[in-house]
């Protein structure tokens, strides 16, 4: 198992939209006590990193929020079904930042997480 820390706001905010709107299972949400949780969502299928959602604490955390990596593509989703994908990911409110463009390594667009964070929207040719 391989896990990514991604800084967020809130738990529940951040739960409700990777889960919600982009369709992550919640595979642990633990209660740890003093306001912290142990939260690991994974995209549906098991296919790839699992996400660990890290409430910030202080101000240097919470001014990465978004911008873990200055701007570059930070994450990468890879789908079986392109097109399905990005029509439910758009009329569940998320942000694609460019029109599907075919590149030599497959269908690929842009997309902005709750934080603004870039994901890549990826099925491979």
């Amino acid at each position: 198992m391989m896990l990514v820390t991604l800084v967020v706001d809130q738990y529940d905010r951040a739960k409700a939209f990777y889960c919600n709107s982009l369709g992550f299972d919640c595979l642990e949400e633990v209660d740890l006590g003093e306001g912290k949780r142990w939260l690991v969502v994974d995209p549906s299928g098991g296919h790839g990193a699992r996400l660990l959602l890290a409430k910030a604490e202080g101000e240097v955390q919470a001014a990465a929020i978004g911008n873990q990596t200055g701007g570059r593509v930070a994450f990468f989703l890879q789908t079986d079904d392109f097109e399905r994908d990005h029509r439910a990911f758009i009329a569940a409110g998320v942000t694609f930042l460019e029109t599907p463009r075919h590149a030599p390594y497959g269908t690929v667009a842009v997309f902005e997480d709750l934080y603004g964070n870039r994901w890549d929207l990826l099925q491979p040719a």
